[in-house]
Formats: C-alpha cells, structure tokens, sequence
C-alpha cells in the first residue's frame, strides 16, 4: 500500500548537510546510492496513554527527518491490544502532533486496517511451516520458554500438521476457544539466545471490543508481528525506534523474510530518552492517573505534552529541545533543567513581562493622597519595543511580595526593612518607615513614604538605591489563583531501588488563591504566556475563567542549566568515583548482546 502522495516537502540541503547523527548517515548513504529515491518513516504509537515528552522526541524525528530529506512520514496507530485502547488515546495522540507543528496530510493509518492482510500473512506462514498453534497455558509458555541461562524446550504442539494448525487457527479466529487456550506460534528456534527468536507468540485470543472494528475479530496480533508487516504494507523505509527493540530487530527482519511482501524496511534504533525527576512508562503514568496522584494525563506535573502544554511549554521550547539532546545510539539521562532551559529561552523571546504578585501584603503610601492615582508606563518587553507598553496605575494603597520584608534586615538585604529605601519598577522610591503587627505576631501592613521627585524610578539628587520590588495597585488588582509547581519527584532517579511512588514530592504542588495582578490581565485568556517580572514565567490555565483566573507557573526565572554550563565551561568536568570501571562494564554488556543477536 505504498502511497503514491507528493514528498512533504523539498530537501532541506542546507539541515541535511549539517546533520552528524547516525540515522542521518544511513539515510545520505541510502539516497547517494539509488538504494532509495524516497526516504519514507512513519510515527507509530500505541493508543493506551497520551504522548509524553519522550514520544516528543521520536516524532520530532521522524517527521522531522522525513521533512529535511524531502521524504514522507506516517502517523499509524498501532491498535493492536483493544483490552488498553481508547478513542481519547487517539484523538490526544492527533492533536499532540498538531500542536508540535507536525502533519501526516493524508497517511494516517491503522494497524487495525490491515487485520485482513495480517491474518493472510498467519495463514501464510502456517502453510509454509514457519508457525504453530500452541495449546500451552501463559503460564506453561513462560517457563518453557526458558530463560538467559536456560535453553528453551520445544512445545508439544510444535510439530502439528499444517492442516491441523490451519483448521486450529481458523476456528481461533471463528471464536470457538476461550482466551488463553490456544495462541498462533512462529516456529524459529527455541534455542536461540535471543529470547524474542524462541518461538514468538504472533496471534493471541482477545474476546472483547475493538474501538474501531467493533466485534469482527476475537483474534489479534501481536506488535511483533504486525509492525513490519504494516511498515512493508505502507511502503516504509526506515522503521526507526527506540532501542528497547533492539533485541526485536531479528524477529523484524525474520517476519518480512519469510513472506511476500512489497518491501524490506530496515529497522534502525535510537536511544529513548530518560529525564531526571521523570518517569516514562505510560503504564506508571496510567498509574498515577487512577489513583489520585495527579488530578489527570494533563495534569501540569505529568511529562506528556497534554500536560506540558497546560504548564504552559511552547511546541518551539519542546522541538528546540529534542534538537539540543539529538539522536545517540547510546542511552543517556537528560537533566530536566535543560527541558526548563529550552522553554526558559524561548519565552524570554516572546513573553510580554507583567506584574503579579502571588503572596501579597499591603502597603500604604502614608504621604500619598487618598484617592489620587498616578499612572506610568511600562514595556511589554524591555528588549523589543514593537511589542508595546502599559500603563500601571500607583494609589495609596499597593501590594508588594510578602518576602520582599523583614522586619530586621539580614546583611547584603536590598529591599523592604524598617528604614530602608526601594525602588517599585518604573513607578517611584519609597521608604518603610513602620510594620503592622496582627495579634499573632504577623506582618500584615506596611507604612511607608514615597519621593515624589523619584517617579520614574530614579532619584533626582543621584543617591544609590540598589532593591527594586514589583508591585501592583491595590485599587486596581485583578484577583487570581496561582498554582506553583514543583518537580512530580524529590529523587532524580524515582523508583531506583524501591517502588516509585515512595519518590513522589508531596511539595510539588502550592496554591495561592488570593494573588494580586496588574489590571491588564483581566482579559488574560487560557494559553496565554506572561512573564511576572521577578518571579518566573505564567501561563493562563484551562480552568481560568474571567470570573475566576487561573495562572499556573511554567518555570521561575532562575536558570540552573545555564549556570551549570557556565560552570563547565570554567573548570574540568568531576572525576566520578568508579565510573570508568561502570562504562567498562556496560560496553561488555552491550558487546555480548550485539554477539547473541549476530
């Protein structure tokens, strides 16, 4: 079914030539060659979760390499499993993909669209003696299939005629036997040391619903039989992947080998991507989601992109991202700061800048007069005037951060204290001159004078004032909640040596209901990007209403990853006690399974 359709797009000569990672060796060398005249991938989830950051960085790939070489990529669903499948899955899945800014035009496909095809190629292989149905419990299966150390054995059911096993598989397939009482069996090699060659199970009885084929089938394939044969079926040239599929790849080629199919794609592995603080299996995520740990899939703590989007991550930050950490061979652990780096970077560029402040405390402008207002203005963005400004209003009465105080100032303290002078950003300088106290002994007001031949920010006699404060009016706030998020995990590696769930940060989530903003943003709508000024970057939350605005934290304004490159850049990457001799060791684990799968 290879799709006649016009290339996505024109060589991009200049992105392909810059390339250096291994996959796009492999394609320039196929394209120089003849060997291929169309580079053609294809994006293949499976519809039982929503996409996380690291299926972000496969369809950054494939479509993104597809779009470089002037190729074409496929978004196929690999429906497959019906008992962990949703419509929801799909339709999220879909709109992921837009949002990253990717398209698959008219080439989105089903493995489901093939079950008449794949149920042939079964029947095929049954012919030619190339499989088996087996009447071995899951459990008997388990164990015959041996382990690393130990052989497997053959199952009794192994050497049945082929009219037997035609007959078997057809009633299977007919719904005459229970799940679990029979499955469709490759015969390969149950002594091979790759355990995915000993005998594969490549149909399975599955006697419930299909979400697009409805009750038609009670048979279904296995992943590792459908996936080549659909990538052959649509014309795929290279079948790229994550390296858990590695020790698959025989079992790939295996399969299209045995049959007549239009083409041989060559399955080619990367390495997935591991983030610290993170988890990546859509089944712990899944896990998370049913038992209350996270209010959904698009909770603004979860890794998917649902849920990175309502944080308020751009499709750029995530794209510029997957660029940064590129395609390796290797698996490698990606600091989520550098995730933090990417959309720090790209809303410094387009985030106009506001104030909020998010644990107010009052202040009065004692020598203010009541009911005036001033007003000054201020840049959307202090680095491009094109994007405009707003007008702040200054009263009597003005909020400021409640941790801009102290009543004693600690040494190098720059801003409110008893005594001290500030500056409140573009408007004027003010002096505390008295705290009040509830009977509690908390600061609940601020008394304090400005200079009004300071406005503008700047003291007219040039004296030195070093603390500058955000503030909003209190006359003229708009109320807000703010949702301050931490990291999902308080460990970098959740669940290394225990159950994940006993990493899971109890901290990761701070509401505030009574935040104070600049009147401006009362017409803040949902997916809007702000930066508060001082405090971090924000994005309006789905839940925000215009009666009830909801502002969640993207990420604060300090940058660990820059810092932590900065610092590299200065000094000599640690000596890590011992690793040497760990890389020493991993190389010879991965030498001794390329061995076993040659």
């Amino acid at each position: 079914m290879t799709d006649p359709a016009e290339p996505i797009a024109a060589v991009d000569e200049n992105a392909a030539e810059s390339s250096s990672n291994f996959i796009e060796d492999i394609i320039k060398e196929d394209l120089a060659s003849g060997k291929h005249t169309l580079i053609h991938t294809r994006f293949p989830p499976e519809p039982n979760g929503y996409l996380h950051i690291g299926h972000a960085k496969a369809i950054c790939f494939n479509f993104g390499v597809a779009q470089r070489y002037g190729g074409l990529c496929n978004l196929r669903l690999d429906d497959t499993n019906p008992v962990k499948e949703d419509v929801e899955y799909v339709d999220n899945i879909m709109a992921d993909i837009h949002w990253l800014g990717f398209d698959w035009g008219d080439r989105k496909f089903y493995a489901s669209d093939y079950y008449q095809r794949l149920y042939e190629f079964a029947v095929e292989l049954i012919k030619k003696g190339k499989a088996y149905v087996c009447d071995q419990s899951p459990e008997e299966l388990a164990a015959w299939r041996g382990d690393f150390h130990t052989p497997g054995r053959e199952s009794p059911w192994r050497n049945r005629s082929v009219e037997e096993n035609l007959d078997l598989f057809e009633r299977m397939k007919n719904g005459e036997f229970e799940e679990g009482t029979h499955v469709l069996r490759a015969k390969i090699d149950m002594q091979s040391p790759n355990m995915n060659m000993r005998d594969p199970t490549i149909y399975r009885i599955r006697k419930v619903t299909h979400h697009r084929t409805g009750d038609k089938w009670c048979i279904y394939p296995m992943y590792d039989f459908a996936h080549e044969l659909s990538d052959a079926l649509e014309g795929i040239t290279h079948s790229l992947c994550s390296i858990e599929f590695e020790n698959h790849r025989p079992l790939y080629e295996w399969v299209l080998n045995q049959l007549d199919v239009p083409c041989k794609p060559r399955q080619i592995e990367f390495a997935r991507l591991e983030m610290t603080y993170t988890v990546m299996s859509k089944r712990k995520l899944l896990d998370l989601v049913q038992e209350g740990a996270v209010s959904g899939w698009d909770d603004p703590r979860m890794p998917t992109l649902s849920g990175l989007r309502r944080r308020g991550y751009t499709p750029e930050s995530i794209r510029n991202f997957c660029d940064r950490i590129g395609m390796a061979k290797r698996p490698q652990v990606i600091d989520v700061a550098l995730l933090e780096h990417a959309v720090r970077e790209d809303l410094n560029d387009r985030a106009p800048r506001v104030m909020g402040v998010v644990d107010p405390i009052k202040v009065v402008i004692t020598n203010f007069p009541e009911g005036q207002v001033e007003w000054f203005d201020a840049p959307l963005h202090p680095e491009k005037p094109e994007m405009g400004s707003r007008k702040l209003p200054f009263s009597r009465e003005l909020y400021v951060e409640r941790d801009d105080f102290r009543s004693e100032a600690p040494k190098k303290w720059y801003r409110l204290a008893p005594g001290m002078e500030v500056r409140l950003r573009y408007a004027c300088l003010i002096t505390c001159n008295e705290a009040i106290y509830d009977d509690k002994g908390n600061v609940v007001e601020l008394h304090c004078t400005w200079d009004p031949e300071s406005k503008g920010g700047d003291a007219k006699d040039g004296r030195r004032v070093r603390g500058t404060l955000h503030w909003v009016s209190a006359q003229h706030a708009v109320d807000a909640e703010v949702r301050t998020y931490d990291r999902l995990f308080k460990d970098p590696c959740p669940g290394r040596n225990h159950d994940f769930h006993e990493d899971l940060n109890p901290n990761s989530l701070n509401v505030t209901t009574g935040a104070k903003l600049e009147p401006m943003l009362a017409d803040a709508k949902p997916g809007d990007h702000f930066q508060f000024e001082r405090l971090g970057y924000y994005c309006v939350d789905t839940d925000s209403t215009p009666e009830h605005l909801v502002f969640n934290l993207t990420v604060p304004l300090k940058d660990s990853w820059a810092k932590i490159e900065a610092d590299k850049a200065d000094k000599p990457a640690p000596i890590v006690k011992g690793q040497k001799k760990k890389e020493r060791e991993a190389q010879s684990l991965r030498d001794k399974a390329a061995r076993q799968n040659s």
